[in-house]
């Protein structure tokens, strides 16, 4: 053999070496992509929103197209989240509920954040994850229609204001309504529980502690509205995160003082849930409570005495019923199977309880 040949035989030897290995590469990604979970890409985007989809876990074409045809209809429920983590059965809660199809999270920020948990959870359902930051997105036609295809929806946590200023007549708030009053499950974690009740404190003019809100019902950061969402089980309620860890108590007690005294309604409940806890609730206002701490049912069913501009809340006689994980609770009858029961008092804007000192 000829210098100039064995030179080309080298080469034509050194270069199926590298294709070979190349092949092999190759096909270990392939083979590892095919048991990996699927991308979190951005598939849309327009003036105000940007989406996020994951499909099913079968991403077989044909069997994913069978698969969301046997799709069963939603059938409502409610899953009220205090915030810092999730419950494993409250995810298992909405994805049962859903019946399958396509799981609808909705934020304000970030981006793909929940996919992957809720694709680990409920792998039959696909999840779209919206994120909304102005009114022309929470009224662009692609989100619009995506809320109404929806088989569950989840509302992110974050800040509240950002969800009553942006959807507030526009198509989200109106299609979400929709999809509730069809029977689809809705849940929500700390901003996203806050939002749930009949009446919500907004945060327009950021937080308000308790010791605030005791010392002035009617401070500028007490900023609260009424039917932003339409969620029967839930008329009559204010909710609140984070309750217990945040001490939230007080200002939950200023805002039911605010909402009778004001007149929005004769009789006002509060439900304050704590972190890692959460209040399932069916269409028909059972509930349970789950998680690691508790849930804080408050009744006032009487006008405060004291309840003005610039002058401490005095409110006696608040009806409290502290339940834990494994306790029921319903909605309608507002009576609890289990937990205890105890009497806040509020004078000149500080708080005793009968079960504390």
């Amino acid at each position: 053999m000829t210098t100039a040949n064995s030179a080309r035989s080298g080469r034509a030897f050194t270069l199926v070496i590298r294709l070979t290995t190349l092949t092999c590469v190759l096909a270990t990604l392939c083979a590892a992509a095919l048991h990996a979970p699927p991308c979190l890409a951005q598939t849309a985007k327009g003036n105000g929103w940007a989406a996020y989809s994951t499909p099913a876990k079968d991403t077989d074409t044909a069997a994913l197209s069978k698969d969301l045809k046997a799709s069963k209809a939603p059938r409502f429920g409610a899953v009220l989240l205090g915030g810092h983590g999730d419950v494993d059965e409250a995810t298992s809660f909405l994805c049962e509920h859903s019946g399958g199809g396509d799981l609808v999270v909705l934020s304000a920020y970030g981006a793909d954040d929940y996919n992957s948990d809720f694709h680990a959870a409920c792998p039959q359902n696909s999840v779209t994850t919206l994120v909304i930051t102005s009114t022309e997105g929470a009224n662009d036609p692609f989100v619009a229609d995506k809320i109404r295809n929806a088989h569950a929806i989840f509302l992110a946590g974050g800040d509240q204001s950002h969800y009553v200023s942006y959807w507030t007549g526009q198509a989200v708030q109106k299609e979400i309504n929709a999809d509730v009053a069809r029977g689809v499950p809705l849940g929500g974690i700390s901003a996203g529980l806050a939002v749930q009740g009949q009446f919500v404190f907004t945060a327009m003019q950021d937080t308000v502690k308790s010791p605030e809100a005791l010392a002035n019902p009617y401070d500028s950061h007490v900023t609260l509205v009424r039917d932003f969402l339409s969620i029967p089980v839930l008329k009559g309620v204010i909710t609140d995160s984070h309750f217990s860890q945040r001490e939230r108590m007080g200002r939950s007690l200023a805002f039911l003082a605010r909402i009778v005294q004001d007149g929005w309604a004769a009789e006002a409940h509060g439900i304050g849930v704590d972190e890692t806890t959460a209040v399932l609730v069916e269409a028909d206002g059972r509930a349970r409570v789950v998680g690691k701490n508790s849930v804080y049912f408050m009744t006032l069913d009487h006008r405060p005495e004291v309840c003005a501009n610039g002058k401490p809340l005095t409110m006696r006689h608040v009806k409290v019923l502290k339940l834990s994980t494994g306790d029921q609770f319903d909605l309608k009858t507002w009576t609890a199977t289990g937990g205890t029961t105890l009497e806040v008092n509020v004078v000149d804007g500080k708080i005793t309880r009968t079960d504390q000192p």
